[in-house]
């Protein structure tokens, strides 16, 4: 288990495991105290030094761990033994507990900058999207509004023509034939040309809709008649 849970460790996959406080709740307050006793003696075992701590100082050690980084996980201490026996440091032929504590003190100051830092990071990263966000939407916000301005609606009397000119406005602005200041006038003079006001004499009488409605049946028996599958 120990060898399962220390294969290809890294800072993080020790940041996303379960914490202590979340093992005593799952596992037991002793269990995890056992589980870090084992932790301590695979690496106590793994150095090639005379003097080693014996099983009732790892046994001291394991619940002064489970009881100071209860928001931290055991794979951060873990990964902590990992870094000091593949770093090379030196134990001088011996080690104590107080070594072995102080390697997991320096590792999680360590770990307290490099979130600091992370925050900071991020910070700074989602501050300089949020303003190219906001400078994107300046740049093109104003297009938009403007596209959305100049669109006719397909019933307007004059659709086709209004949008003939500003095609043929569009074009000049193109080609240079207009300056940018004629272009927006024209613009406008389309934009209010296309705009519905709500009066009486926008809309049909009721002989001018009947009409409508008569024509607009004959177009659409028209099409069903086109379109209409062949009898078998």
């Amino acid at each position: 288990m120990l060898a399962e849970m220390s294969f290809g460790l890294t800072k993080q996959i020790a940041l996303k495991a379960p914490k202590i406080f979340q093992l005593n709740q799952r596992l037991g307050e002793q269990n995890v105290v056992k589980l870090l006793v084992a932790v301590l003696r695979a690496f106590v075992d793994s150095l090639r030094v005379k003097d080693k701590p014996d099983v009732a100082d790892i046994m001291e050690l394991a619940e002064t761990l489970a009881l100071t980084y209860t928001h931290d996980s055991i794979k951060d201490i873990m990964l902590a033994l990992k870094e000091a026996r593949t770093s090379g440091h030196n134990f001088f032929q011996a080690l104590d507990i107080s070594t072995v504590f102080a390697i997991i003190t320096t590792y999680f100051e360590a770990k307290s900058t490099y979130l600091l830092q992370r925050h900071l990071d991020q910070k700074a990263t989602g501050g300089s999207q949020e303003a190219t966000t906001v400078k994107l939407l300046g740049d093109t916000a104003p297009k938009m509004l403007q596209n959305v301005a100049q669109q006719i609606d397909d019933d307007h009397p004059n659709a086709q023509a209004i949008r003939e000119k500003l095609t043929i406005t569009n074009a000049k602005a193109r080609r240079g034939l207009i300056t940018p200041e004629q272009a927006q006038q024209q613009r406008a003079e389309a934009r209010a040309a296309g705009q519905r006001k709500d009066r009486r004499d926008w809309k049909a009488s009721p002989e001018a809709q009947r009409l409508i409605d008569k024509r607009h049946a004959a177009e659409n028996r028209q099409l069903m008649d086109q379109y209409r599958p062949p009898s078998q």
